[in-house]
């Protein structure tokens, strides 16, 4: 997937350069001299990586940086700059800059630093989701869970929703249902299953069982998402 970058220079020789250079290796890429123009990007675009310059037209690189973190936090950012003396570097990584890169740069290696920084921030965002969204099914456990949190079903209920659930294009009557849960041990009215389904709704935080009028039940999966 091709990843959005906003570049902060203002000396328009090295923007030029180094912007074609992460166009050639696939980046999108959206030049800007300006910190105030880059903050307004920044409020109406959503971008992987922010390349910044501090001593820039505007709101300076720190500036920049600084409403990232409080706004755009999914942003990493990389300074590069002329600026490599220790205070200012320190103050960047206080500002929670993901590198710091000085002036005269190599283009490949600045393109490596950025790989780096995406690889990285990419791994820590994926650690940081829910391994299983919306609803979902611990068939060992015997257990349904919704967004992490385990749903208190009994037996029953939970063999019925996973009938459904692992069918979820296919109607079931009742009948067909009480075999699938019962086997051919059960006798009595097939509306026991109509309770079952009215106690099983009440416990899901999603409406994912569909009344089919004249036929029976079905599970909608978009509806647990």
């Amino acid at each position: 997937m091709q990843k959005h970058v906003i570049f902060l220079e203002d000396e328009p020789t090295i923007r030029e350069v180094l912007t074609e250079y992460m166009r050639t290796f696939g980046y999108d890429v959206t030049e800007v001299d300006d910190g105030c123009l880059c903050i307004e990007l920044l409020q109406k675009n959503e971008y992987d990586i922010a390349v910044l310059d501090i001593m820039v037209p505007g709101m300076d690189g720190f500036e920049v940086l600084q409403f990232i973190q409080e706004h755009s936090p999914e942003t990493a950012a990389i300074m590069l700059t002329a600026l490599e003396d220790e205070k200012t570097q320190v103050k960047a990584f206080n500002l929670y800059a993901d590198d710091y890169i000085i002036k005269p740069v190599s283009p490949i290696i600045l393109l490596k630093r950025m790989e780096t920084v995406l690889r990285r921030t990419s791994r820590s965002a994926k650690n940081q989701e829910p391994l299983n969204r919306g609803l979902h099914l611990q068939q060992e456990e015997y257990c349904a869970y919704y967004n992490g949190e385990k749903l208190p079903l009994t037996l029953t209920e939970y063999l019925l929703l996973q009938t459904l659930f692992e069918h979820p294009s296919r109607v079931f009557t009742r009948e067909q249902l009480i075999l699938q849960i019962f086997n051919e041990d059960y006798i009595g009215n097939d509306r026991i299953i109509d309770a079952h389904v009215k106690n099983l709704r009440k416990k899901l935080p999603v409406s994912c069982i569909k009344t089919v009028i004249g036929v029976g039940y079905q599970y909608d999966k978009e509806a647990a998402k």
